[in-house]
């Protein structure tokens, strides 16, 4: 029988403070969880330049932010995925002690939408808020490294504020 096993637990819970209790978010800081409607909605992507937590196709888990930014993409099945989700939401559908903050619509292709899909667009955005966030080609080679694009500085400071 081994007798320094005791000594072992002690030696694990030492080192810094974040070791032992896990990373705490800032203070007032509200923490996001981003929700594809559909697959290839590109909730991974978006996670990795705004911040916040990858749930992928799946409602947040325990643990995780309760503030919900459904994400899109622009195509027709997408706004359709997120119309759907969005009825969820409004039927109390969605798991207890989530909120819903605002759809996300990621462009499928570079350049305007077509005006059907436009206006698809602008029916969700009457009833929600909705951030867009454009083509990036860098984002398609897997480039993840630099700066959100421009046109989404809403998101940004969104998904950065405090409070």
């Amino acid at each position: 029988m081994r007798t320094d096993v005791r000594r072992e637990v002690e030696s694990v819970q030492q080192g810094p403070e974040i070791w032992i209790r896990g990373p705490v978010a800032p203070a007032g800081r509200r923490r996001y969880a981003w929700v594809g409607t559909h697959g290839g909605a590109g909730v991974s992507t978006l996670a990795a330049v705004y911040g916040g937590h990858d749930s992928g196709r799946d409602w947040p888990g325990p643990g995780a932010p309760t503030s919900v930014l459904l994400v899109a993409r622009t195509h027709s099945a997408g706004l359709l995925a997120a119309r759907r989700a969005l009825e969820l939401f409004r039927r109390g559908e969605h798991p207890p002690g989530l909120d819903l903050d605002a759809v996300v619509l990621v462009a499928d292709a570079p350049g305007r939408l077509p005006r059907p899909l436009s206006r698809q667009a602008k029916e969700i955005e009457s009833t929600v808020d909705v951030y867009r966030v454009p083509w990036v080609s860098a984002w398609r080679l897997g480039d993840l490294n630099g700066s959100p694009p421009r046109a989404t500085a809403a998101l940004t400071r969104l998904t950065r504020s405090s409070g």
